[in-house]
C-alpha cells in the first residue's frame, strides 16, 4: 500500500515538489534546486518519511531531457527507486500537462494519479551502458562534422586549386597537409621543386620518403602550370580551405584517439568498435540489451 508520494515538475535548474499522504492529500508543495544543498535537503525529507511509515516513498517525475538528469543522478546515487515517466505517458495519465514546464498542477497531477495507476520503476542500468552511448554519440558527431567540413572543402577547392582533388586522396593525411600548404597554384610556382620536397616531407606526421616527398612534389608542380582557378590568391577563401583542412586533421586525430579511449573502455577490438558504431548510428532508437553494450 502505498503511504506517501513524492512527485516533481522538472524545469531547467529546479522542480516543483509536492508530497501526497495516503489519503491523496497534499502535505507540502514548494520548489527545489537541482544543487547539492537542495538534494541534500531532499535525501533528508525521504528519510523522514521512510522512518515515519516504514518504507520508502513513492517517487514520480516526467522526463525532460536534459533537464532531469541531475534529479535522476540524485536518486540513483541514494539508491532511491523512482518512475521517470515519459512525456506521452505523462500526459495521457493526468491529462492536465500544461506545454510550460513550471506549471505546479503538472506535479500535483503526477502525484494524484500515482495512487490509481500501477507504474513500474524505472530500470537503473550499469553506468558503463550509459557511457559507451556517450562515447558512441561523440564519435557521430564528430564523423557528422568531419563530412561536413569535407564538403566545404571540396566546393571551395574547385574555385582555388581543383587539381588537388584528383592527385591524392582527399581522405589522406598528405592531402591535408598540401591544402593548408598549397591551397592555391601560384603559391606552388613561388617554390621550387626542392622546398616543396622539403615542406611536404617536414609538414607530413607520417614517415614520408625524400622520394616519395619528390614525386608528389613534381605532380603539384606540374598541376599548378596547367591550374586555372576561379578566385586568386588573394581571396579570403583561400584562407578558410586552410582553415577547413586543420580543423579536419584535428578531428581526425580527435577521432583516433576517440577509438582508443573506446577500445580500452570496453574491452574489445577496435574493428568491432567502429562496426558496432555504425549499426547504431543508423538505428537510433536503439537502447541496448542487458548484457551487451549499447553502442
Amino acid at each position: 500500500m502505498i503511504k506517501h508520494v513524492v512527485a516533481f515538475d522538472v524545469s531547467m535548474g529546479k522542480s516543483t515538489m509536492v508530497i501526497y499522504n495516503r489519503h491523496r492529500q497534499c502535505e507540502f508543495e514548494g520548489e527545489i534546486l537541482h544543487n547539492r544543498p537542495s538534494f541534500e535537503k531532499l535525501h533528508n525529507t525521504l528519510q523522514e518519511l521512510k522512518a515515519q511509515d516504514g518504507q520508502t516513498p513513492e517517487i514520480v517525475f516526467e522526463a525532460t531531457g536534459v533537464y532531469s538528469k541531475g534529479l535522476e543522478r540524485f536518486l540513483q546515487d541514494y539508491q532511491y527507486a523512482y518512475c521517470c515517466l515519459n512525456p506521452i505517458q505523462a500526459n495521457e495519465e493526468t491529462k492536465t500537462m500544461r506545454r510550460q514546464k513550471t506549471d505546479k498542477a503538472d506535479a500535483h497531477g503526477l502525484a494524484r494519479t500515482h495512487f490509481r495507476n500501477e507504474r513500474v520503476h524505472t530500470y537503473v542500468e550499469d553506468d558503463y551502458y550509459g557511457q559507451m552511448r556517450a562515447w558512441s554519440r561523440y564519435y557521430a558527431e564528430l564523423d557528422a562534422e568531419l563530412n561536413h567540413l569535407h564538403n566545404r572543402m571540396h566546393a571551395i577547392l574547385q574555385l582555388s586549386f581543383p587539381e588537388l582533388g584528383t592527385l591524392f586522396s582527399t581522405r589522406s593525411a598528405l592531402f591535408l597537409n598540401i591544402v593548408q600548404l598549397y591551397p592555391h597554384p601560384e603559391e606552388v610556382l613561388d617554390h621550387s621543386r626542392t622546398v616543396i620536397r622539403n615542406r611536404l616531407k617536414q609538414n607530413t606526421k607520417k614517415n614520408l620518403s625524400l622520394q616519395r616527398a619528390e614525386a608528389k612534389g613534381q605532380c603539384l608542380l606540374e598541376a599548378a602550370r596547367l591550374s586555372y582557378p576561379a578566385i586568386s590568391r588573394n581571396d579570403i577563401r583561400c584562407e578558410q580551405v586552410r582553415d577547413y583542412a586543420r580543423r579536419i586533421s584535428d578531428l581526425k586525430e580527435k577521432k583516433e584517439q576517440l577509438i582508443k579511449q573506446m577500445v580500452t573502455q570496453s574491452g574489445i577490438s577496435s574493428t568491432n568498435v567502429l562496426s558496432r558504431n555504425r549499426r547504431n548510428n543508423s538505428c537510433s532508437n536503439y537502447r541496448g540489451v542487458r548484457g551487451h553494450p549499447p553502442f
